[in-house]
C-alpha cells in the first residue's frame, strides 16, 4: 500500500502544505523572481515585519533584498546565506538565519524563502540562563529550608539550608518520602493530608492553628512553620514547602507566656486586694453614710422637736397656766361652776401635751428599734369600745362617733399598736371635724384578714398634701390653724407596716377622709 503525498489529491496536498507553513517558526513567504511580487507571506512573517500592507511588505523585502533574483544568495563557497541582517516598517533591526529555494511553476521562477529570528532566540536563551542563575542563588543561599516534592510526596529539590536544618547530605534525601521529616506519630495523618492538598493545591500556611514539628537525621525533633506552594510543568505537579526553625522564637513566645501568666498572677492579686479594700471603704462609707444619715434625721428630728415643742406647748402651757391663776379668784361656792371649767381646761391641755409627748417618744422608739409586735387573742368590740371611750374626752361638742364590728369578734395581732393606731386615726377625726359631726368607726374579721375603717366628714386633703401623707412633721396646707405635730399618720403608717398591714386614704377637700387598713392574720398562731 502506497503512502505517497502524491497519491492524495491536489486540495488536500494543498490543506496539509498550508498547515505546515503556518505552523513553521519564523517568516515563511514566496515571491515571483521576475516581478518581485509577493505572492505568499504567513502570520508570523506579517508580526516580524510589522504591517499587513503588501506593498509595504514588498517594498521591506526589496530593500532588505529577501526573495529577489539579483540578490546574492550564495557565499563564496556555493552554501546558502545562513545568517542575515534586516529592518522592519519601524526600523528596527534583526538578525536571523536566512533559507531560500528556487522553484518553477508553470514556466515561471518563484523564491521560497524563510527567517528564523535567531537573535531573539538567543536573548531569551541568554535571559533564561540568567534567570536560572538567579534562581539557583536564591534556592541555595536562601536563610530559610525549601524543598520540592513530586506528586508521590518524594523529594526532588532541597536547599542547602534545609539539609543543615535536618542533619542530612542531599543523596541521603533525594527520591525518599518527606515523610522521613516528619514525626512518626503523626506520618499517617501526613499522608492523608498530602493527598487532600495534591487534589486541591493552594499556596497557604500549613497546618493553621496546629503545632508543627519535624525530625532531624538523629531523630530529635523542632518546632517549624511550613508555607506551602505549587507548580506544574510537563514532567507533572510538583509541591514546594518553606521550612522555617522556630524554635528560638518558641523559647521567646513560652518566656513571654511565662511573665504575661506572672502579671496576670500579680494583676489578679493586686485587683483582690483593691477590690477588698475597695469593699471595705464602700462598707465604711456605706456605715457612715447611715451614721451620717441617722445623724442627720435625729438632728432634724432634734430641731423640728424644738420648733414643734416650742410651738406645740406654749399655747397649752399658756392655757393652764391662765385656768391656774383664774382658778384662785374663784373661791365663793357659788363660783365652783366657772372651777370647774378652768380644770377642765387644765385637764385637756395637759393631755394635748402628754399626746405630743408620746408621739415624739413613739417616733423615737421606732427609729431605734426598740418597738417588738407582742401579738395576743382579744377581743375586738371590748377592745375598740375601751378605746372610743377614753377618746370621747376629746370630742367636740355634740360629736357622734359610732362604732360597729362584722364577723368573729376575736383577734390574733398586737392590741398595744393596734390601739396607737386607732387613737391617732380617731384623733385627727375628732381634731378635723366640726361639733355636731359623725365619726364612723368599722372593723370586720373575714377570712385570714382583719380590716379597720376610720371615717369622717371634716375638712379633708388635697391630693397634693395627700402625697407627703405619711412623712415626719407633714402638715397640710389647710390645718396650719389647727394645732398637732405632724407625727400621727406616720407613726400609723409605720406601726401599720410592723404589723404587716396595707393603709389606703380616700380625701376630698371639705368632705371628708376614709383611712382603711388591713392586717393578714396567721390564724394558725393564735392560742384560742
Amino acid at each position: 500500500m502506497s503512502l505517497s503525498i502524491s497519491d492524495l489529491d491536489v486540495p488536500f496536498q494543498l490543506s496539509i502544505f498550508a498547515a505546515i507553513l503556518e505552523r513553521v517558526p519564523g517568516l515563511v513567504a514566496v515571491r515571483a523572481l521576475k516581478s518581485g511580487r509577493l505572492m505568499y507571506i504567513n502570520d508570523t512573517g506579517i508580526k516580524m515585519l510589522g504591517t499587513e500592507d503588501y506593498p509595504s511588505l514588498e517594498l521591506l523585502m526589496e530593500q532588505n533584498q529577501l526573495g529577489c533574483d539579483n540578490a546574492d544568495r550564495s557565499t563564496s563557497d556555493g552554501q546558502p546565506v545562513q545568517e542575515r541582517q534586516w529592518k522592519n516598517l519601524k526600523g528596527e533591526t534583526f538578525i536571523g538565519v536566512y533559507d531560500e529555494t528556487m522553484l518553477k511553476h508553470d514556466n515561471k521562477d518563484y523564491c521560497f524563502f524563510r527567517i528564523t529570528d535567531i537573535l531573539s532566540d538567543r536573548r531569551f536563551k541568554q535571559q533564561l540562563s540568567r534567570e536560572l542563575q538567579r534562581f539557583g542563588a536564591l534556592f541555595d543561599y536562601a536563610s530559610i529550608g525549601i524543598l520540592v516534592t513530586n506528586r508521590q510526596g518524594e523529594i526532588v529539590l532541597i536547599n542547602d539550608f534545609a539539609l543543615g536544618q535536618f542533619g542530612y547530605k542531599r543523596e541521603e534525601l533525594l527520591g525518599k518520602k518527606i515523610e522521613i521529616l516528619i514525626p512518626q506519630r503523626v506520618h499517617h495523618q501526613h499522608v492523608g493530608h498530602r493527598a487532600r492538598y495534591n487534589a486541591n493545591p493552594q499556596s497557604r500556611p500549613m497546618g493553621i492553628g496546629l503545632d508543627l514539628f519535624a525530625v532531624r537525621q538523629d531523630q530529635t525533633e523542632f518546632p517549624v512553620e511550613i508555607s506551602l506552594s505549587h507548580y506544574t510543568n510537563e514532567e507533572g505537579n510538583f509541591v514546594i514547602a518553606y521550612i522555617s526553625n522556630i524554635t528560638e522564637r518558641k523559647k521567646a513566645e513560652e518566656k513571654l507566656e511565662k511573665l504575661y501568666n506572672e502579671l496576670e498572677e500579680m494583676v489578679e492579686d493586686r485587683t483582690m486586694q483593691l477590690r477588698k479594700a475597695l469593699e471595705e471603704l464602700e462598707a465604711s462609707k456605706e456605715v457612715l453614710t447611715i451614721a451620717l444619715s441617722k445623724e442627720k434625721e435625729l438632728g432634724d428630728l432634734k430641731s423640728r422637736f424644738v420648733s414643734m415643742a416650742s410651738h406645740e406647748f406654749r399655747t397649752p402651757l399658756s392655757t393652764i397656766l391662765s385656768s391656774a391663776f383664774l382658778v384662785k379668784h374663784y373661791e365663793a361656792e357659788q363660783d365652783q361652776p366657772t372651777r370647774n371649767k378652768h380644770i377642765q381646761r387644765i385637764i385637756n391641755n395637759v393631755s394635748l401635751l402628754t399626746d405630743t409627748l408620746n408621739d415624739f417618744l413613739s417616733v423615737g422608739k421606732i427609729e431605734e428599734g426598740k418597738i417588738q409586735i407582742r401579738n395576743v387573742a382579744f377581743e375586738i368590740e371590748e377592745h375598740f369600745n375601751t378605746i372610743i371611750q377614753e377618746m370621747q374626752g376629746i370630742a367636740k361638742d355634740n360629736q357622734l362617733i359610732e362604732y360597729q364590728h362584722d364577723g368573729d369578734n376575736r383577734v390574733f395581732l398586737d392590741p398595744s399598736l393596734l390601739k396607737h393606731i386607732v387613737m391617732n386615726l380617731l384623733g385627727n377625726a375628732i381634731k378635723f371635724s366640726t361639733p355636731g359631726s359623725h365619726i364612723q368607726i368599722q372593723t370586720s374579721k373575714t377570712g385570714h384578714e382583719f380590716t379597720l375603717q376610720v371615717k369622717d366628714n371634716g375638712i379633708g386633703m388635697s391630693e397634693e398634701d395627700q402625697q407627703h401623707l405619711f412623712e415626719r412633721f407633714y402638715r397640710g396646707s389647710n390645718v396650719s390653724n389647727i394645732q398637732g405635730t405632724g407625727l400621727g399618720l406616720h407613726i400609723v403608717h409605720r406601726y401599720s407596716e410592723m404589723m404587716n398591714g396595707n393603709i389606703l386614704c380616700d380625701s376630698e377637700l371639705n368632705k371628708g377622709t376614709t383611712f382603711t387598713i388591713t392586717f393578714p392574720i396567721e390564724e394558725t398562731n393564735a392560742p384560742y
